[in-house]
């Protein structure tokens, strides 16, 4: 019996034939079985559509309603205009500073909190850093749970707080 034989240039497009099958094949079969580890992923519920927010400085705004009785609040309505995903405000520390009743150890249950200094200045304790003075123009953040205190501030000190999510749990602890 005879056997019948091909060119070289055939059985190499013989051979490139099967495998561009094999390979054309491949990207479909990833499809699938990426869209069935989709359908089987657990989804996140859709966040409500934020808004804008507009907070224009008005003195009547600062109010005695936070978490410290030593300070005044203007709320900025980041909270209500994302629904709760994050809190901003601007914070007035009253004056004179009183060092048994600010310099208490505390953390706050977070995901994140940052601090920017607008007015005065504020002398503060992170724990793994230590004490320090930050001034105006001076930003900071603190990582969750961090345990912090203030130490002594200015008269005139403000500050902007940003911190997701709006509502979170503040722990004091004994020094």
């Amino acid at each position: 019996m005879a056997k019948k034989v091909r060119s070289r240039s055939a059985a190499q497009a013989a051979v490139k034939k099967r495998s561009g099958a094999k390979a054309a094949a491949r990207p479909s079969a990833r499809k699938a079985v990426k869209a069935k580890a989709r359908m089987l992923a657990p989804s996140k519920p859709a966040r409500p559509k934020q808004r804008i927010a507009i907070s224009h400085h008005r003195e009547e705004d600062f109010k005695a309603d936070g978490l410290r009785a030593y300070a005044k609040y203007r709320d900025l309505g980041i909270a209500d205009a994302t629904h709760g995903l994050a809190q901003a405000h601007v914070i007035r520390l009253q004056g004179p500073c009183n060092p048994a009743e600010v310099s208490k150890l505390h953390y706050h249950d977070v995901e994140f909190q940052m601090v920017y200094v607008l007015k005065g200045w504020v002398k503060t304790y992170l724990d793994g850093q230590g004490e320090t003075l930050m001034k105006e123009g001076s930003a900071w953040t603190q990582p969750p749970k961090i345990k912090h205190m203030i130490l002594d501030y200015s008269d005139d000190v403000e500050l902007l707080e940003v911190i997701l999510p709006a509502e979170f749990k503040t722990v004091e602890l004994k020094a």
